[in-house]
């Protein structure tokens, strides 16, 4: 079958299917529902800790947009402030959840909780190197950042087998880069299945635009695909030797020195190590690092 028919199959699978959440994510948002504690900004924490909850958030507001509006909506902040707290819950509350969907597949659910963990220190360093360049809104750089591996997610989900295989393969050889695993898998790159599904879904055209490789020159999409390989990289430990590179990369996007790039790397670490417990997946023992002068981080 040819890559294009292979691809649009795929597509038109998971713009049909119901996309699970996480057990976590419903169960922040019973407590604020029962409590009728749910502010926009605690409501957002909780969606920007769920790749596929934002996924469907932005999907909800594109697809219900006032004709009156030509802007997309291209950050929770802004959807909750659209939507109201009121509808959200009323919309929101009842789904299904990953861990439902994955019961009695526990390599299936490691694989993409695991994934999920790695786009959310993908995000918090995305938005951190954001706001240190004074982008114009680092959310929407943080949000391309926590979404950049959401195909791999649905990999997991909805044709676990195959997520397997691409990781067995990985395992067995490790000079084996992604892309080839993929495509010997699937017949496809997961990230030219993200990129249609940005469109089918129709989330912000911006995040087409963040998510694309052939845009690099853009510093906004350098910045997203750094914090996707410095979180990928390190999912298992430091000592992976593609770090050195990506340090030296951010650098030079934030024109500062390495030592304060691998500085500020270990302070957004430890607060997203702190987090583990969403995902259930440890986080990697912390590089030791002299610390940088006055950090002004609020990762």
């Amino acid at each position: 079958m040819a890559t294009s028919t292979l691809l649009a199959h795929w597509v038109n699978t998971l713009v049909e299917a119901r996309l699970p959440v996480l057990a976590r994510t419903l169960s922040e948002f019973a407590r604020l529902h029962a409590d009728e504690e749910g502010t926009p900004q605690q409501i957002a924490q909780v969606v920007l800790h769920d790749p596929v909850m934002t996924v469907k958030v932005l999907q909800f507001l594109q697809q219900h947009r006032s004709r009156h509006r030509s802007a997309d909506i291209t950050t929770i902040a802004h959807a909750l402030m659209m939507l109201g707290t009121s509808p959200f819950f009323a919309h929101f509350c009842e789904q299904s959840s990953i861990e439902s969907r994955l019961a009695g597949q526990s390599a299936a659910l490691n694989g993409v909780l695991a994934v999920m963990s790695r786009a959310r220190h993908a995000a918090l360093y995305a938005h951190e190197w954001a706001r240190l360049r004074h982008d114009v809104d680092p959310e929407e750089i943080m949000i391309a950042a926590l979404l950049y591996d959401v195909a791999e997610m649905m990999l997991w989900c909805f044709a676990p087998v195959l997520a397997l295989e691409i990781a067995e393969r990985q395992h067995n050889d490790h000079t084996l880069r992604s892309d080839q695993a993929q495509r010997a898998v699937l017949g496809f790159r997961l990230l030219d299945l993200q990129l249609e599904l940005v469109r089918a879904w129709q989330l912000p055209e911006l995040l087409h635009v963040l998510m694309d490789e052939t845009r690099t020159r853009n510093p906004r999409v350098r910045n997203v695909a750094l914090a996707a390989a410095v979180a990928r990289h390190s999912a298992h430990g430091w000592e992976n030797p593609a770090l050195p590179h990506d340090f030296a990369q951010i650098a030079e996007l934030l024109a500062c020195s390495t030592d304060e790039v691998t500085a500020r790397i270990d302070k957004v670490a430890a607060h997203a190590a702190t987090e583990w417990e969403w995902y259930g997946v440890p986080p990697p023992v912390p590089r030791a690092s002299e610390p940088v002068t006055n950090p002004d981080s609020n990762a």
